[in-house]
């Protein structure tokens, strides 16, 4: 009996000992994919306050909502856990970008208002990182909720560039179509801030 229990006792320890080193390899790993994540928000923090002015790269759809306009980015508001960058399309102050850095993950939402303020029909859309990434370039995967919004979009993968002091670039991909966006914006020449966007006066 005794030997019994001596063994039981054993298997538990081994048992424990076990996840506890699972537990130890999965926070290792949530770490290394934090790190280039948490680098790169800290180096979107550093534009906080500023604008730029950026430039139509690429729009497989021949939009008119883009099409010769001026483009404006505006690292408007850095909280303790969101950024808000608004993107001005001309005089169409109605998107903003909201990047919310979590524990591995960092979430990219389009917040998109009326002129009086009030929400679009089509907001809030957006996803996920799915890895690390690096400090200067991070994918963005269409979540549940942006799937159910619009379901053509359910695989869109947005990837955000920063390269510090150079270029800020924000584009789409919409895999399995020839869907595309890009538009870069210019780090070397600060602009000065636009208006608030619709809804954050």
């Amino acid at each position: 009996m005794a030997r019994l229990v001596s063994l039981c006792i054993a298997s538990t320890v081994s048992v424990a000992g076990c996840q506890s080193e699972s537990r130890r390899a999965a926070d290792l790993q949530r770490d290394a994919a934090a790190q280039p994540q948490q680098e790169f928000i800290a180096q979107l923090r550093t534009l906080c306050g500023k604008a730029y002015q950026g430039r139509l790269v690429e729009d497989s759809t021949g939009s008119p909502d883009f099409a010769g306009k001026a483009f404006i980015m505006h690292v408007r508001l850095c909280e303790s856990d969101r950024i808000l960058v608004p993107f001005h399309v001309g005089e169409d102050r109605s998107r903003t970008w909201i990047f919310t850095p979590t524990e591995g993950r960092i979430l990219l939402k389009h917040d998109h208002r009326h002129k009086d303020g009030s929400e679009d029909e089509i907001t809030m859309y957006g996803g996920w990182t799915q890895a690390a990434g690096t400090p200067e370039r991070q994918e963005f995967y269409a979540d549940a909720h942006t799937s159910s919004l619009i379901p053509a979009a359910s695989t869109n993968v947005w990837t955000v560039e920063l390269v510090p002091g150079d270029r800020f670039i924000y584009s789409l991909r919409r895999e399995g179509t020839s869907r595309r966006f890009r538009v870069e914006f210019d780090l070397t020449e600060p602009v000065p801030a636009p208006p608030p966007p619709w809804g954050w006066e």
